[in-house]
């Protein structure tokens, strides 16, 4: 890591854990953190000249590479609050980056400015209820069709992430049939329903999950993300990076997890002796530290790709997202573990387990990804 990468590093980890951690107890509520908590998480952030690590100068960002975000966004994640007071939570993240390669000057202008300052929230709406687009996007079932109106959306999408209470949706849409397509939509639109918040075991993402139903929404040809029927690329444009950027977070939370159990195992006695010389609870923690350490190697090696365009990196984002996910789950698991009775308790390390366990169906379910490697290694090798 160099000089100033580790400088970054530092800096963010005590901002997160001097200032946001704090906070945490405050940010206790059905559905992620309230929306006064998170302006003044992210005006502390601001002035800490930590917000927006991922975002371009040009929008007040600090225009970091996938590298360079490996080594914030970790940090960031060791509180669930963390990536919301740097802005660099998803789905906003992954939205934010999309928009600054694919949307248009006054598209950005209209949209990526205000997002990229925390002035407003956005959600990306594609996943839909079975039997229509999950983990295999091509099974999209949401229509737009061009009218002398404009483009009327119609259909419907679910576990929508931070869809009650943003301003913006984009919306991936049916325009052909092999093709779809993004849009930006306002979320006042009167062609959209937010006809339930789903109630998950995760509850840190503002506005949960929601299920949302779209009924005659009509917008302009502006509102075109990109070109008609390129929607199916540009969604991998967004999901690669996506994917890597989870693992960076959810392994800080993880890392954290680890530190908590060692506190606890290193003052605690067992059969006369300390807890931390005692056989298995060795094995946890050397096992806790080899799943992370495994972790930032693959996130570090596919975010070069990443960063240098390789074709490879959708593949090694594939197989970063599956190893990540599970030893995420399996550090905190472990740390519980650790902790015993204390462990159980929701908060914190009951919290941490709740939200890292989706990731391993969300982007993508872990089988699906490994379907995906299996082919792609037997093609190769075959070539």
């Amino acid at each position: 890591m160099s000089t100033e990468f580790a400088e970054l590093a530092q800096r963010t980890r005590d901002f997160i854990d001097g200032v946001v951690i704090p906070r945490e107890a405050d940010a206790r509520g059905e559905h992620g953190a309230p929306d006064q908590l998170r302006l003044e998480l992210q005006q502390a952030a601001k002035d800490a000249g930590l917000f927006a690590p991922h975002v371009g100068l040009e929008f007040g960002g600090l225009g970091l590479d996938m590298r360079g975000q490996a080594v914030v966004f970790e940090q960031a994640g060791r509180s669930l609050l963390g990536p919301l007071a740097l802005n660099c939570a998803a789905p906003d993240e992954g939205n934010m980056a999309m928009m600054e390669k694919i949307a248009t000057p006054a598209q950005q202008a209209q949209f990526l400015a205000p997002l990229a300052a925390g002035e407003i929230r956005s959600c990306f709406a594609m996943t839909e209820p079975a039997p229509g687009a999950g983990s295999d996007p091509t099974a999209l079932r949401t229509t737009a069709t061009n009218t002398a109106e404009g483009w009327r959306i119609d259909g419907e999408k679910w576990f929508i992430t931070g869809a009650l209470g943003a301003s913006l949706m984009i919306v991936m849409a049916r325009t052909s049939p092999r093709g779809a397509t993004m849009f930006l939509v306002d979320a006042d639109n009167p062609g959209i329903e937010v006809a339930e918040v789903i109630d998950t075991i995760d509850k840190a993402s503002p506005g949960g999950h929601s299920r949302i139903v779209f009924d005659n929404c009509l917008v302009g040809e502006e509102r075109i993300l990109g070109a008609v029927d390129k929607g199916f690329e540009y969604a991998q444009v967004r999901l690669a990076p996506a994917r890597l950027t989870h693992c960076m977070r959810w392994t800080g939370l993880a890392s954290r997890a680890l530190e908590i159990a060692i506190e606890r195992v290193s003052r605690r006695e067992l059969f006369g002796s300390p807890m931390a010389e005692l056989g298995m609870a060795q094995k946890l923690v050397a096992d806790c530290v080899i799943d992370l350490e495994a972790s930032r190697a693959l996130i570090d090696r596919t975010a070069a790709q990443l960063d240098g365009g390789l074709p490879s990196a959708r593949l090694a984002s594939s197989v970063a997202k599956v190893f990540c996910s599970e030893a995420a789950f399996r550090v905190i698991d472990s740390s519980i573990q650790l902790c015993g009775s204390d462990g159980i308790v929701t908060a914190p390390l009951g919290q941490f387990l709740a939200e890292v366990r989706p990731f391993r169906i969300y982007d993508g379910s872990n089988e699906t990804h490994r379907w995906s490697i299996a082919r792609h290694t037997v093609r190769a090798q075959k070539s």
